[in-house]
């Protein structure tokens, strides 16, 4: 009999158990730590910018030849872009969950170059950026500045010069974004007038500037071929592009034979400025420069989030005096309170099965063997986690806290049954424990093989649920088959060394505990025995129950994902069309002011110009809005719900905007907003007016019916 090896050697039972408790410690430290499985579709990001073109013209000129020469990529499953007015054009592609985001971004890059001709040389003179990054924002770091020592055009630089290039290096980071980026740039204002008057055109300045503001290769002087009497030779250098405003003020615009010349600086003011000011952003009501912090497709967030954190520490001992920064926005924050909340379950579901164990085994030596057991089983799963390459999640945690109630029932199976043998044979335990495990060796095996049955069908559910269901059934399956396996080693060596007779118990709460259950037991068997006389009863009461389950079924309302308290919520600001960024900027303003002053908020981060659903415009705004700590929100009014409730109304209650306030999506990389996304989609000939009518339509239907 297998058993009665580690029944005769203990020590061996208790080595395998060593050593499946150490590999599951090892992975223990290892393994990476998710809220949930990556379960999103691996996607890619192409970016591109037309400068000087409206929406329409960026759809017509950049959109149609790069989405013609993209779609039907290989895997791809859709994909959808946005074209803003301030000439940017941002386009998301969605491929198969389980496709290498790496080979997509070469497949998509491939089939970029092939469209690059047929966009305008502006457009490719910029670049089109093609990146893995999931859509969800990771985190958002603030800097600022004391005030007065530095201005937002200084400090966005600094920041996007020593900060943004470290960080977008750095393993799981795709993109490190900053909202409202005042880039350097030299901008030349021309007199109108002065030009007209002198017979030149915008065009004749441009092409003055390009011609003169160049990168030449000049070359080299007495380099081979050339005389043997040649001694030295030099690599010239030339000047450069220009970087001084004096430098572009003396370019020249027009000469004549007679020496005449017309410089820049009589028809244009020359000042160096940011490349673009349509977008703004600030903390708490004051300007900093707000980085949000992108991803790649499947890293993992918390390691991600932790090595962007001690990047910016170390990076912060090197900024000039009066710069800090602050981790406004961290979305791991609650990936490691729930991960948190999940163990501290964990611990309470193993303490209350051991005392529950010890309640009706009444015995502390029959009590010690599954408690020694369940541990073994448990942390053994890890081992087998991180070969397979999953990480601890809710979903593997959870699939851990049911299965302790199905760990521990081997072992009771195994002790209770040695106790038998020894009280109705009187054996020593080394027998009983051979005896038992004869009688029990084929039901445990059996017992086995059924949970397995219905746990790893489940583990090929396809698509994005069958992910969450996957690692599920693969954990609770590997917990139960471990153990089965401790049931068959551990567990009757430790009954053969541990257990000895046991007494009654005939006094104490136990002993009340004894008489209470077998009043209970024989009154269940009475009622059995009752009802197998009358089985139309039985039927009558099964099918009861069968349609009470169906009509909750049916009835409850059904999501994906629950939508939890995440500690932060985004607001979207719409101001009417044409509105300048001066009036987004002062609805932003007050939106912050309100928001601050709301209980439960500590920061509020907002960004004009720019919005997660329409991308960016100056009559757009978005918001993050980040919560206090969950331990200091414990009461129904602080919650998200709470909160977002006595929010909406007041929002709404700003006449100047359309303004809602929305959460996050329950699983990083779905989506942008928690809920659901409802796409109107022109089929036909239909303009771009003529849809945003229709959508209009269907908002104001939609809204009559909450």
């Amino acid at each position: 009999m297998f058993s009665q090896i580690f029944i005769d050697r203990p020590r061996l039972a208790i080595v395998v158990s060593i050593i499946i408790t150490l590999a599951g410690v090892l992975a223990l430290f290892n393994i990476p730590v998710a809220q949930y499985p990556p379960i999103s579709p691996p996607e890619i990001r192409v970016q591109a910018a037309y400068p000087g073109a409206n929406a329409e013209v960026v759809a017509d000129s950049v959109a149609a030849p790069l989405e013609a020469e993209i779609n039907g990529v290989e895997n791809m499953l859709y994909m959808s872009s946005t074209c803003s007015n301030n000439g940017s054009y941002s386009l998301s592609i969605s491929f198969e969950v389980g496709t290498d985001p790496n080979i997509a971004q070469v497949n998509i890059q491939n089939r970029v170059q092939q469209a690059i001709p047929k966009l305008p040389r502006e457009v490719a003179d910029q670049g089109i950026a093609v990146r893995t990054r999931s859509s969800d924002i990771l985190g958002v770091i603030s800097f600022f500045a004391s005030e007065g020592s530095y201005d937002a055009l200084f400090l966005s630089n600094y920041i996007s010069i020593n900060v943004k290039d470290a960080l977008t290096r750095l393993n799981g980071i795709s993109e490190a974004y900053l909202f409202g980026a005042l880039d350097y740039s030299m901008r030349i204002w021309m007199n109108p007038e002065r030009l007209t008057s002198l017979g030149l055109t915008a065009d004749d300045v441009i092409a003055a500037i390009r011609e003169q503001n160049v990168q030449a290769a000049t070359g080299s002087i007495g380099t081979a071929p050339g005389s043997d009497a040649q001694q030295v030779q030099f690599t010239l250098r030339a000047k450069g592009r220009l970087k001084e405003i004096k430098d572009f003020e003396n370019i020249i615009i027009r000469a004549n034979p007679k020496g005449g010349v017309l410089r820049l600086r009589d028809v244009a003011r020359v000042e160096l400025g940011a490349l673009s000011y349509a977008s703004k952003s600030t903390l708490n009501g004051l300007s900093a420069v707000n980085m949000a912090i992108y991803r790649t497709s499947g890293a993992n967030a918390l390691d991600t989030m932790k090595a962007a954190e001690a990047e910016v520490e170390r990076l912060s001992h090197r900024f000039p005096e009066g710069i800090k920064y602050r981790l406004v926005y961290d979305t791991t924050r609650f990936v490691q309170s729930a991960i948190q909340e999940i163990i501290f379950t964990l611990l309470i579901t193993f303490f209350l099965v051991v005392g529950v164990t010890y309640l009706f085994l009444q015995d502390w030596r029959a009590t010690l063997i599954p408690a020694l057991t369940i541990p073994v089983s448990l942390v053994g799963s890890f081992a087998v986690l991180l070969v397979l390459g999953f990480s601890a999640n809710t979903v593997t945690l959870f699939a851990l806290i049911l299965a302790i109630g199905l760990v521990v029932d081997d072992a009771i199976v195994v002790v209770e049954n040695v106790q038998r043998v020894m009280q109705e044979e009187n054996l020593c335990p080394k027998d009983a424990a051979i005896k038992a495990m004869g009688q029990v060796t084929g039901p445990i095996i059996s017992t086995t093989l059924v949970l397995l049955a219905v746990f790893v069908p489940v583990g090929f559910i396809p698509g994005i649920t069958g992910q969450l269901y996957k690692q599920f059934a693969v954990t609770i399956s590997t917990a139960v088959l471990l153990s089965a396996l401790n049931a068959l080693t551990l567990s009757p060596a430790l009954c053969a060394a541990f257990l000895r007779p046991s007494r009654t118990i005939t006094r104490g709460p136990l002993a009340w505990f004894s008489r209470f259950l077998g009043v209970s037991r024989n009154a269940y068997v009475m009622t059995a025995a009752w009802l197998v006389k009358r089985r139309i009863v039985a039927l009558i009461i099964l099918i009861l129950i069968i349609g009470s389950a169906y009509h909750l079924f049916v009835t409850r309302p059904t999501s994906f994902l629950p939508s939890e308290d995440q500690g932060v919520f985004f607001i979207n600001v719409q101001l009417p069309e044409s509105s300048t960024l001066a009036r987004t900027n002062k609805v932003m303003a007050q939106v912050s002011e309100l928001l601050k002053k709301t209980p439960g908020v500590t920061d509020v981060i907002a960004v004009s110009g720019y919005s997660l659903l329409s991308g960016s415009s100056e009559n757009v705004g978005l918001g993050f809005v980040i919560l206090e700590p969950w331990d200091k929100r414990d009461t129904p009014e602080l919650k998200l719900d709470g909160i977002l409730s006595r929010v909406r109304p007041q929002l709404a209650a700003i006449p100047s905007a359309n303004i809602f306030a929305f959460g996050r999506p329950a699983i990083q990389g779905l989506g942008n907003t928690s809920g659901f996304n409802f796409q109107l989609e022109a089929l036909g000939d239909q303009s771009p007016q003529g849809l945003a009518a229709a959508t209009r339509a269907l908002v104001v239907a939609a809204n009559r019916n909450p």
